[in-house]
C-alpha cells in the first residue's frame, strides 16, 4: 500500500452476535473518530443493520471501514451525502487507477473495484462513448418479450419442484432464472453462461484468488464475443458490438461484464430478498399474495434496508477533501452504503407504535445509485424482479419458510446482501391447482 493509505487497524471490528459487544476507539488519518467496522466478517454479514447503527452512534455520514484485512475504505452512511458524492464528478473520480497502483495484486476486491474499461470505472470522454454503447444496446430490449421470457422460465422451474412440496429458492428458483433470462437477454449460451456465473459469484464474496476469477470470466466473455460476430442475433451483446464505435476488444468484454455483473447476482439476490421478506414478514405476505401490497411495494421495502448491493458506487477524491471535519484522503476509496444511506433516520419515515418503518412507498433508494454513474437498467431490472415475484405468487400462494428465521445463514462479503439459501415449503396441490 501507498504511505498515504489508511494503516491497518490494530483490531478489527466484527461486533459480537451479542448485544453489549465492546469496541475500543482509534483515530483514523482521515480525522474521522471511532472504530473501524470489517465489512468482511460474518458478524457484518448476519447483522449489517447493527453495524450501520453503531456506526452512526460516532459520525452520522462516515465510517471507517475493512474491505477485506488490510484493505481500508470510508463507508458513506448518510442519504444526504451519498448523494452529493455520486453527483460531484469534479471532486470524486469513478477510476480506480491511482489506487489501485497501490494495491497488492492479490488484493480480494479487485475483481469487484479494480480499473475496468468500462462505464462505471471511466470518467470524461471514455465514460461518455461507453454508456453512449451501452444504452444503445439496451434500448431496444421489448419489456414485453423480457415479461414473457420470465414468465416462461420462472413456470418451468416451478414445475420441475412443484410435485415435491419444498425448495431452496435461491437455488431452485431465483439463481437460475436469473442464469437463464439473462442469457437470453445477452444472447449467450448455456455453457458459456454458467462459466460467467461461477466467476461473478467469487468476484462479489471477494475470494482471495483475483486473477482466477479475471481469468474465468476473460475466457468465457471472449468465447461470447466470438460466437457473436460468428452469428450475431436479436440480443444486447450483438448490438453492443454493433454500436461499439472504436471501441476495442478489451472495451467491448468490459462492457457486456458489466452487464452481466449487474444482471445475475443482483438479479438473483433482489428476488431472493424479496421472497425472504413475504415468507418471514407478516406486514407482506399475506398482502403481497392478495395483491393488497403491490409487489413494487415489496421490492422498494427490500431496495431500501436489504438491496442485493448494499456497499459499492465507488468514487476516489481527486484530492483530500474536507467534508464536515473529515478528511477524505486523495485517491483512497470512497464506497457509498446503500443500504445505510437508504435507511438514514434523517431521510426515512419515523417508526410507527411498534418501531416499524415502513420503506415500501421509498422511491428515493440509491440501490440504482444517482448521477453521470447511474444504472441504465432500472426499468429492465425493476421489471424482471416483479415478474420473478408474481409468478412465484401466482404459482406458489401458500409459499412458507421451512425453518427458523435465525436459521438462515447470509454470505459474507463486503458488498452484497445475499442468503446462502432460502428453503421453502408449500402444499404440492396447491401448486398443481395454480398451474391449471
Amino acid at each position: 500500500m501507498a504511505t498515504t493509505a489508511p494503516p491497518p487497524p490494530t483490531h478489527r471490528v466484527t461486533l459480537s452476535a451479542s448485544a453489549g459487544g465492546t469496541v475500543r476507539q482509534q483515530s483514523g488519518p482521515s480525522g474521522l473518530d471511532g472504530p473501524f467496522f470489517a465489512l468482511h466478517s460474518r458478524a457484518f454479514a448476519r447483522d449489517p443493520h447493527r453495524f450501520y447503527a453503531e456506526m452512526r452512534r460516532h459520525h452520522p455520514d462516515f465510517a471507517r471501514v475493512e474491505l477485506a484485512p488490510g484493505v481500508m475504505a470510508t463507508l458513506v452512511i448518510g442519504w444526504g451525502r451519498g448523494v452529493q458524492i455520486l453527483h460531484d464528478s469534479d471532486r470524486f473520480r469513478a477510476d480506480p487507477s491511482r489506487w489501485q497502483a497501490t494495491m497488492d495484486p492479490e488484493c480480494p476486491v479487485l475483481p469487484m473495484m479494480g480499473d475496468r474499461d468500462n462505464a462505471l470505472r471511466s470518467d470524461g470522454y471514455d465514460h461518455l462513448r461507453y454508456r453512449k454503447a451501452t444504452n444503445a444496446a439496451l434500448k431496444a430490449v421489448n419489456l414485453h418479450e423480457l415479461h414473457k421470457t420470465v414468465a416462461k422460465h420462472g413456470s418451468t422451474l416451478i414445475d420441475a419442484v412443484a410435485a415435491n412440496g419444498e425448495m431452496d429458492l435461491v437455488a431452485d428458483y431465483a439463481g437460475p432464472l436469473a442464469f437463464r433470462t439473462i442469457n437470453e437477454i445477452m444472447g449467450c449460451p448455456p455453457d458459456i453462461g454458467a462459466e460467467l456465473a461461477a466467476g461473478f459469484a467469487m468476484m462479489f464474496e471477494a475470494v482471495p484468488d483475483p486473477q482466477r476469477v479475471d481469468a474465468i470470466l476473460d475466457a468465457a466473455l471472449g468465447a461470447l464475443i466470438d460466437l457473436k460476430r460468428a452469428k450475431p442475433g436479436s440480443d444486447v451483446t450483438t448490438r453492443l458490438i454493433q454500436h461499439a464505435g472504436d471501441m476495442s476488444e478489451q472495451e467491448i468484454r468490459e462492457q457486456v461484464l458489466t452487464m452481466y455483473a449487474a444482471g445475475i447476482e443482483p438479479f438473483q439476490h433482489l428476488v431472493a430478498n424479496t421472497g425472504w421478506l413475504v415468507v418471514t414478514d407478516p406486514r407482506f405476505g399475506g398482502e403481497v399474495v392478495s395483491g393488497a401490497c403491490t409487489t413494487k411495494n415489496a421490492l422498494d421495502e427490500v431496495l431500501s434496508r436489504d438491496s442485493p448491493l448494499a456497499n459499492l458506487c465507488v468514487r476516489y477524491p481527486r484530492h483530500p477533501v474536507h467534508v464536515d471535519g473529515v478528511i477524505l484522503p486523495a485517491d483512497q476509496p470512497v464506497l457509498i452504503s446503500m443500504a445505510a444511506c437508504n435507511t438514514d433516520p434523517r431521510v426515512t419515515r419515523p417508526p410507527d407504535a411498534t418501531g416499524y418503518i415502513d420503506y415500501s412507498r421509498n422511491v428515493s433508494h440509491l440501490s440504482f445509485s444517482t448521477g453521470d454513474h447511474d444504472c441504465p437498467a432500472r426499468d429492465i431490472a425493476y421489471q424482471c424482479a416483479a415478474d420473478a415475484i408474481d409468478e412465484l405468487f401466482d404459482h406458489l400462494p401458500d409459499l412458507r419458510l421451512a425453518c427458523r428465521p435465525e436459521q438462515l445463514v447470509w454470505r459474507s462479503g463486503p458488498f452484497h446482501r445475499a442468503l446462502k439459501a432460502l428453503p421453502v415449503v408449500f402444499d404440492p396441490l396447491t401448486a398443481r391447482r395454480a398451474r391449471r
